[in-house]
């Protein structure tokens, strides 16, 4: 068996199968090669197993390899490569905008409004036909923190459904609801609105199902017309427009850094 370890990596290799054992901080070395200007991720995969790159001076020639950027010395070819600087931005995304780094029927992504030269992502995902604040960022360890349900950041959202909505329906989404994940946990609705053409509510969840707001409110037996997330955590739209963004602030990404397991 070869256990190869980079920084607070351990990874072992047995029969030519890797486990990822534990990491701590860390990310895909071909994934922090691609952030650093070498080349594109497969081309760095390929870097890699070619032997090429080393890691605090050991070559690293088998995937899966992890390393933490912040702490150590890569270089490829003998080039020392800089971990790219975290950013992180707020946007308040338009409808019809999609939150995936790419798409095969080319339409508008968030990653195409929030001009950077660092390669970001986005924080979880609003659907096509739903607006407001998504997070954008390149640090991968706060994003998978922020979208596990363990750690329940409270995400906020203005819902419109078609029709007067019951007492009945809405304790039923405050209690909970059974979708095929299992039962969501408890919500926080607020009426703000109510006739017999459409109703108005503010939601807080705790969780980030796939489209889990719709699904709810669809298994009470109310049709989403309109979507729109206004906070996350403490962090609110006051300021941004719709289709623009800003950099969040130094307080505010420790604010985040503060959700731990």
């Amino acid at each position: 068996m070869l256990r190869i370890i980079v920084s607070d990596v351990d990874v072992k290799i047995k029969y030519g199968i890797a486990e990822r054992i534990r990491i701590v901080g860390a990310e895909r070395l071909q994934k922090v090669l691609a952030a650093g200007g070498v080349a594109s991720r497969r081309r760095c995969e390929e870097l890699i197993l070619e032997g090429t790159v080393r890691v605090n001076g050991r070559v690293v020639d088998r995937l899966p390899a992890f390393v933490d950027p912040e702490k150590d010395i890569i270089t490829v070819n003998g080039r020392e490569i800089c971990a790219a600087p975290k950013v992180y931005f707020l946007l308040n995304k338009p409808k019809s905008v999609i939150c995936t780094n790419s798409d095969p029927e080319g339409r508008k992504k968030a990653i195409d409004i929030v001009k950077t030269r660092e390669r970001i992502f986005c924080v979880g995902r609003l659907d096509i036909d739903s607006t407001g604040l998504i997070m954008l960022t390149n640090d991968s360890e706060l994003a998978n923190r922020l979208t596990h349900p363990r750690y329940g950041l409270a995400k906020t959202y203005v819902v419109g459904v078609k029709g007067e909505v019951s007492g009945e329906q809405i304790e039923k989404l405050k209690k909970g609801v059974w979708l095929a994940e299992g039962k969501t946990s408890k919500v926080s609705v607020k009426i703000l609105r109510r006739s017999h053409r459409e109703s108005l509510m503010k939601v807080t969840i705790r969780e980030g199902l796939n489209r889990q707001i719709r699904r709810m409110f669809a298994k009470v037996g109310l049709l989403v017309k309109s979507l729109k997330r206004t906070q996350i955590g403490r962090l609110d739209a006051r300021g941004i427009g719709v289709g623009k963004f800003r950099v969040l602030t130094k307080d505010e990404v420790a604010y985040l850094k503060k959700f731990k397991m």
